[in-house]
């Protein structure tokens, strides 16, 4: 890294990023643990910088997180949510909450170009997804607290130099506490999991056994879990950078391969049923591509989110599974080589075994799903939900000018149909995000934004039509079916803010 990357343009420095992120082109890159030395070329690029404060060495700029992230998703998507992992999850957090002590401790090591990772490690072996259930602990000592306890599925788990920890204490009243923690102070790993895809990044199982000075503790309210629905809100949002990134490319080499490709006298582009997954490649990437522009422009990862909560929920389920569905459309256009990994004239095998998984990261899909619907259900003042819906202003205009009926909704909503509800509820986002994309986008956007709103809309039939095959009794309780015992439902992760 060199002493003018924090004052270069933001063009500039976004295209020294882009040169060397290109060196990590999924194409060709081993699927491995991404080593340290590799991480210091991005380091000394500067990706690390738009994350942390000025008086700290930083280019301190939201825009430019997202267009980091972006740029490095494009080339390789599990790298960029290694990037993701690191500044938007460990070092927000540090560099918006932590005492001035630690933020001089910790921060200034991730400004000059060293190969240095940090991680968040929350999730837990027998909790999941219900973090009001986890079970490492903290407890006020001499020289200030010590925590005790499991982690796993963190990233970085054997890597990581610093981690933010969240941690409880049952005997004051059930308080939450998150700590900055080094790792040579008493976090190890116990055992290295292999996921099926993210290969650049390690996981597994990790003991904590670790005293923190007290400066090291996050100043964050301790009797629920609001700090934390925060502090993953950023990584949620980020979906929609990495979702542009990757499809972006996804629809440009899949456009190619279709192309080159003959199928008898003629391409396979030919086709038109390949034309039409082509189609809906191109439309997944215009909806992420809408949905990272009111990331840009809308948000603000350099402040608190928690605002943001029913639009940061719908982004991730919706940049999620636009991502997955263009990998399998991908992969079918392939055929057998869509499923051979390293395969020389596609990326779509390993394509697919990475963005399967994003609709699981940051807590499910169905999960975050059922929480957008209980926020909407808390708000509606007695009026029906397809009411407060055409006239709350994150799904009002879609419903308004698409003349979107979303009657279905207006019943008794079970849990599940909380979950699809959530579902119909993040596509109308979705719609509004196009439509506000497409008034100030280049003269291509309107023919791409009327298709993938005519996407979107379909996907909205499909929850209409699996509320009614949920009637017709598939589950099986109303004919006679043992019921689930009374009050189960899905676990939460973090509860639904209150306030936004």
């Amino acid at each position: 890294m060199t002493n003018a990357l924090p004052s270069l343009p933001t063009n500039d420095f976004i295209a020294g990023i882009e040169a060397v992120a290109s060196r990590f082109d999924t194409a060709h890159y081993p699927q491995q643990n991404l080593p340290a030395d590799d991480w210091t070329l991005l380091t000394r690029a500067g990706v690390l910088l738009p994350t942390l404060p000025r008086e700290y060495g930083g280019r301190d700029s939201h825009v430019e997180m997202c267009r980091v992230v972006e740029a490095v998703s494009e080339w390789n998507l599990p790298l960029g949510m290694y990037v993701t992992v690191i500044t938007g999850v460990a070092l927000r957090p540090i560099a918006l909450w932590a005492s001035e002590e630690a933020k001089r401790e910790v921060l200034p090591q991730y400004a000059g170009g060293d190969p240095m990772v940090a991680g968040f490690a929350s999730t837990e072996p027998g909790c999941g997804s219900a973090m009001s259930g986890m079970t490492t602990t903290f407890d006020e000592v001499e020289d200030g607290y010590r925590i005790r306890g499991r982690k796993h599925w963190q990233a970085f788990s054997s890597s990581a130099h610093w981690w933010l920890v969240s941690a409880k204490n049952d005997d004051r009243g059930r308080e939450y506490g998150y700590f900055i923690v080094k790792r040579s102070e008493g976090f190890r790993t116990l055992q290295p999991y292999e996921p099926l895809g993210l290969k650049v990044i390690d996981y597994g199982l990790n003991e904590i056994d670790a005293v923190v000075p007290p400066h090291r503790r996050i100043h964050a309210d301790g009797r629920n879990l609001k700090p934390m629905v925060e502090m993953l809100m950023a990584s949620r949002a980020m979906m929609a950078a990495m979702g542009c990134g990757f499809l972006r490319r996804l629809s440009r080499e899949a456009h190619a391969y279709a192309d080159r490709r003959k199928i008898g006298p003629g391409p396979q582009s030919a086709i038109r049923f390949v034309r039409y997954r082509l189609a809906a490649i191109d439309t997944s990437y215009t909806v992420c591509a809408a949905l990272n522009d009111y990331l840009q422009t809308s948000l603000d990862m350099k402040s608190e989110m928690l605002g943001a909560f029913p639009a940061v929920q719908a982004i991730k389920t919706v940049a999620t599974e636009r991502m997955l569905s263009a990998a399998h459309h991908y992969q079918q256009l392939a055929g057998g080589e869509g499923y051979r990994c390293g395969s020389p004239t596609n990326i779509s095998g390993q394509a697919f075994l990475d963005a399967r998984v994003y609709t699981i990261f940051d807590g499910t899909n169905d999960l975050l799903s059922q929480q957008l619907t209980e926020y909407c259900l808390a708000r509606t003042g007695g009026l029906p939900l397809s009411k407060f819906l055409a006239e709350w202003p994150l799904t009002a205009s879609a419903i308004t000018s698409q003349g979107i009926d979303l009657g279905f909704l207006d019943r008794d909503l079970r849990q599940e149909h909380l979950v699809l509800a959530g579902r119909a509820i993040a596509y109308a986002f979705a719609i509004g995000q196009v439509m506000r994309w497409s008034a100030k986008a280049g003269p291509d956007a309107g023919r791409r934004a009327r298709a993938a709103i005519e996407f979107l809309k379909a996907d909205i039939a499909g929850v209409a039509t699996e509320f009614g095959l949920l009637s017709s009794g598939v589950l099986g309780i109303e004919d006679g079916a043992v019921p689930p015992p009374a009050g189960v439902r899905f676990s939460r992760s973090v509860p639904v803010p209150a306030e936004a």
